[in-house]
């Protein structure tokens, strides 16, 4: 499991493209708040351990 590190690390990552998100939902007519952001952080959190951990397989093969 990740620690709270990795997952600030990851919320750092979602914070410097949320505005292109949001602009990306805006255009196509979908309004993104806080109340309903939370369940793709979430989502977006679960992407990023699953692709660090197979980053980190990987590294370790080599």
């Amino acid at each position: 499991m990740q620690s709270n590190d990795k997952t600030m690390e990851f919320m750092q990552i979602a914070m410097k493209y949320l505005p292109e998100a949001q602009q990306k939902l805006q255009e196509a007519g979908i309004e993104l708040t806080m109340d309903n952001m939370q369940p793709f952080f979430t989502l977006f959190t679960n992407v990023m351990n699953e692709a660090y951990e197979l980053g980190k397989a990987d590294a370790v093969k080599e």
